[in-house]
């Protein structure tokens, strides 16, 4: 008598429903402990698969074409508008960038000499110097490269991971639903769909934000007379994809095309990158991403704060959308299925 109540819960424990779950939860949070960055890379890769699907079932639509063509199509004609700003403003940029060769060294010596003034900056430039930077057989060098390739190589695999979730995004659902029991699938589905409607809320509504950012700076540099004011336009949207670090690496031509023309341009340049940044952060994003997607922004700044420390740039630039992925998962799992199954004390009925 006393066995069988044991036995009837060693039958609940080992159902398929709340077995796959504890095995779902396990594996991902061993991949989190193993390889986190691997998480990242294939999240990554899972936004550009929510940007080719999104724009190829746009243009799949309004040309009543198959579905995969409209991908193809859509990064054809991403890849031929790259290709066309690069050659437009390629010659263009190549004399500017001859006339910085020249110039920004001069500036960089004039920065040297005043420095050489001070004792403190004295020891500063014994820490900066060339044979410093190359201390220890050129690891530095070395590091550079290495993270460089590294970089590329990530951003390859994200692109093929993209293209391949775009093309044919049921086989990854089907595949990952089967790791739940049949009774959790429908719940499933449902979650995986309200997670990628989301991500493509987001994405929209960042896409909105860069190409403001782009317009605005490209306006405020053409009309304080910096070269390049379209490319660096463009240098600002695609950054701005990064927040807080973005801007001021897209800023750094800027204010050197800007010392080619003189300081005072220089300090014009800066102004115009800090009211675009300003207006960005407090105006154009919240107001946008307000009406796609709900965000707080204490979550949003924590979110960078926390992945910018333990990921670097990559987790910088993916905090805020794993922040909503995050929000979403959290509604959608814990509250609505989860706390929600509650019944209500009979005393608030």
């Amino acid at each position: 008598m006393t066995t069988e109540p044991v036995r009837r819960q060693s039958r609940d424990l080992l159902r398929p429903r709340p077995v796959s779950v504890v095995v779902f939860a396990a594996l991902v949070t061993l991949i989190l402990l193993i390889a986190p960055d691997v998480l990242l890379v294939i999240f990554a890769g899972l936004l550009f698969g929510v940007f080719f699907s999104g724009g190829g079932t746009w243009i799949a639509d309004r040309l009543g074409i198959g579905r995969g063509w409209g991908i193809g199509l859509f990064i054809l004609l991403v890849v031929l508008a790259l290709s066309g700003v690069v050659l437009a403003f390629a010659p263009l940029a190549v004399d500017q960038f001859e006339q910085l060769s020249e110039q920004v060294p001069e500036a960089f010596g004039q920065i040297r000499d005043r420095l050489q003034e001070y004792s403190w900056g004295e020891k500063l430039l014994d820490r900066v110097t060339p044979g410093a930077l190359m201390d220890g057989g050129g690891g530095t060098a070395a590091g550079a490269v290495s993270t460089t390739f590294g970089a590329l190589g990530n951003f390859v695999i994200m692109l093929f991971i993209g293209l391949y979730v775009a093309l044919a995004p049921q086989t990854y659902c089907k595949g990952l639903l089967a790791l739940l029991a049949p009774s959790l699938r429908n719940d499933g589905a449902a979650i995986l769909r309200k997670a990628t409607d989301t991500l493509g809320d987001w994405l929209v509504a960042q896409l909105m934000a860069m190409t403001i950012v782009g317009v605005l700076t490209w306006l405020g540099l053409w009309l304080i007379g910096v070269p390049l004011a379209p490319i660096l336009g463009l240098l600002a949207a695609l950054l701005a994809f990064i927040p807080n670090l973005g801007p001021i690496i897209a800023a750094v031509p800027a204010v050197l095309l800007g010392l080619s023309e003189g300081s005072s341009t220089a300090l014009m340049v800066i102004g115009v990158y800090i009211a675009v940044q300003t207006l960005e952060s407090y105006v154009i994003t919240p107001l946008i991403q307000q009406n796609r997607v709900s965000l707080p922004p204490a979550l949003i700044i924590g979110s960078q704060l926390l992945l910018g420390i333990l990921f670097g740039l990559l987790g910088l630039a993916l905090a805020t959308p794993l922040a909503a992925l995050s929000l979403t998962l959290v509604r959608e799992i814990y509250v609505a299925r989860f706390l929600e199954n509650e019944p209500e004390p009979s005393h608030l009925r």
